[in-house]
């Protein structure tokens, strides 16, 4: 089982992007996204009670992001630095020491990977990380980019079927973008199968 390898070596699970804009209600609301808070909350105390590493990526845009419409983007303004949309969701419950990644923080460059001109491959790689558990929104951008990213740097990746969810802007992009990570090398399983293979702590 690969999620079961991934735990017998240094594993990390790695949160992408679960922000209030990109919820139910949000500028820019990922359908059904709220679904995933709680498998991963599931995760994230089992990844604490055998204290691995947790990992959560964030948008943290200036106010004239060049993604954003208004700048010639496709995207409405999100997920601003400092403000309410840009924030952690409520009810994902991050533990105080997870470690938190900002990306696309520079106005003439977008950034949808977490490894994207943010040191997370140098973080993982000096605290022995090898293998990578990975859910979050959305599943054909920022999960998608931050995959393959993360299979390029070297590091085994599991993706989290249950705990993602698509923007799919055209029908089918979010099946496809499992499709292109899975061929490139991520393994695919659900949260309940990566619990499993937890042992208690």
């Amino acid at each position: 089982m690969q999620a079961q390898y991934l735990l017998n070596e240094s594993a990390a699970l790695l949160l992408v992007d679960i922000q209030n804009d990109f919820m139910p209600g949000g500028a820019l609301a990922v359908t059904n996204g709220d679904e995933i808070l709680s498998p991963l909350n599931k995760l994230m105390a089992a990844f604490a009670g055998q204290a691995l590493p947790i990992v959560a990526t964030r948008d943290w845009h200036p106010a004239d992001h060049c993604s954003f419409t208004a700048q010639g983007g496709i995207w409405p303004s999100h997920c601003v630095a400092g403000t309410s949309g840009a924030g952690f969701h409520p009810g994902i419950m991050l533990p105080k020491n997870a470690h938190i990644v900002s990306k696309a923080e520079q106005q003439f460059r977008d950034a949808y990977s977490g490894f994207d001109n943010t040191q997370l491959d140098s973080w993982l790689a000096e605290r022995g990380i090898q293998g990578l558990l990975v859910g979050g929104l959305a599943t054909d951008y920022c999960v998608l980019h931050t995959v393959l990213d993360g299979l390029q740097a070297g590091f085994r990746v599991t993706v989290l079927t249950d705990a993602i969810r698509a923007v799919n802007l055209k029908t089918g992009d979010g099946a496809q973008a499992i499709a292109r990570m899975a061929s490139a090398g991520a393994q695919p399983a659900t949260s309940a199968r990566v619990l499993r293979a937890i042992p208690a702590a």
